[in-house]
């Protein structure tokens, strides 16, 4: 792996503003305070958060959404 924590963050808050955009629930964090959320995690929980594995990869995940 070779992405940093900054990099997996912007990543995690483009995928989330794209669900939030296409299914909102005003009981969603905003991006905002997801991001904040987020940055409290370690890298191996960013990763996590991803949800990736190998049905979908790491890396699958940052060309969409990195």
């Amino acid at each position: 792996m070779n992405y940093t924590k900054a990099q997996l963050i912007d990543a995690l808050v483009a995928e989330w503003e794209y669900l939030c955009h296409d299914d909102y629930d005003e009981d969603d964090q905003t991006p905002e305070e997801y991001r904040e959320d987020l940055i409290e995690m370690t890298l191996d929980e960013l990763v996590e958060e991803t949800s990736t594995g190998e049905g979908y990869t790491l890396e699958e995940y940052m060309e969409n959404w990195g």
